[in-house]
């Protein structure tokens, strides 16, 4: 992003503040996703202990763990664990809840709702595509780059469908009260059994987007010169101390604003909003500038680009108002100490 933030920056002479200033915000974003699969770790621990300990506890165990599975330099075998356990988690979900039924199949659409609740939970959905800011850095480790548009194809057919059963099967037999994230919404010993599944998944989506993160400094760091290729002490050592203080950083984000959905609609609203929506629009226009009435195809899609710049700014203005709302209210309602094991 950071490259892309140069080129774009590039006909206004500021090529270098726009590569900071992307880069920047795509390390943000992905330390706040970190975060939130910090916070998912707590959330799934509390699950499996029946609060077994302080909260607080289990951040620090999946900042540790997390730390750990981020060592290595590269993304080998990290793809393949998240490919083998996300369907498995989902899978018992989707099971447990239709046959226990705990919104007994009702659905129920008069319930009472407002826009600052109704937008939260626009932002959650927004935030299940958002994996846009490390679509580069994946394409940079492929053996085969240009493979990539076939790779995102796939991604995006298989994400969606999955997505679409999973809720309308979870909301259709889980009713207007489903918990979230949503493995929680089933019987306490079936939530169990699918956070114990999931706890793979839960680690490793979180570590793949640490370890673009960290390569995002480390490559800066070491650009230029050969030592990324070796493994010497200074190279080892500085993915090292990298990797643990971004960890550490998320670590920090994730006690700071321990209500899951209200993490995820400030991180949709400061990052996903402009990474997933925004920048895609600009992206185009600016790969297509003068040539938006080329042909009644140009047209259409210059005007479709344009509509989701906007979506981005609406998403990033609502998305930040109904957020810092949510954490407001949360704070006010709820005690995260570890005098009551919460």
């Amino acid at each position: 992003m950071a490259d892309v933030g140069e080129v774009l920056f590039e006909p206004l002479g500021l090529p270098k503040f726009g590569r900071e200033f992307l880069g920047t915000g795509q390390l943000l974003f992905l330390i706040f996703i970190m975060a939130s699969h910090i916070l998912t770790f707590s959330v799934m621990m509390n699950t499996l202990t029946d609060h077994g300990t302080c909260s607080i506890v289990f951040g620090v165990v999946g900042l540790i763990v997390s730390f750990i599975f981020a060592l290595p330099r590269t993304l080998r075998k990290l793809f393949e664990i998240c490919l083998h356990f996300t369907p498995q988690a989902l899978l018992v979900t989707i099971i447990a809840i239709a046959i226990q039924r705990p919104g007994d199949g009702k659905v129920d659409v008069t319930t009472k709702t407002n826009v600052a609740t109704g937008f939260l939970a626009v932002t959650n959905i927004v935030f299940a595509y958002a994996g846009h800011v490390a679509f580069f850095g994946f394409i940079s480790e492929m053996e085969v780059p240009t493979d990539y548009p076939k790779t995102l194809f796939l991604l995006q057919t298989t994400d969606t469908c999955l997505y679409v059963l999973a809720a309308v099967v979870i909301y259709y037999y889980g009713g207007k009260d489903v918990k979230s994230p949503a493995l929680s919404s089933t019987s306490a010993t079936t939530a169990k059994v699918a956070y114990g599944i999931a706890i793979p998944t839960i680690v490793i989506a979180g570590v793949i987007n640490g370890h673009v993160a960290s390569k995002y400094i480390y490559v800066r760091l070491f650009r230029g010169t050969d030592r990324m290729q070796k493994r010497t002490f200074l190279s080892i050592g500085t993915w090292v101390g990298i990797t643990f203080a971004l960890w550490v950083i998320a670590w920090v984000i994730a006690e700071a604003i321990p209500v899951f959905n209200d993490l995820l609609s400030l991180i949709t609203a400061l990052f996903a909003s402009w990474f997933t929506y925004g920048l895609s629009g600009v992206f185009w226009l600016f790969l297509n500038w003068g040539k938006y009435g080329a042909n009644w195809k140009k047209m259409f899609l210059t005007v479709l680009n344009v509509i989701v710049v906007v979506i981005g700014g609406c998403l990033c203005g609502m998305g930040l108002w109904v957020s810092g709302k949510a954490i407001h209210d949360d704070a006010s309602n709820a005690s995260f100490s570890c005098a009551d094991n919460s």
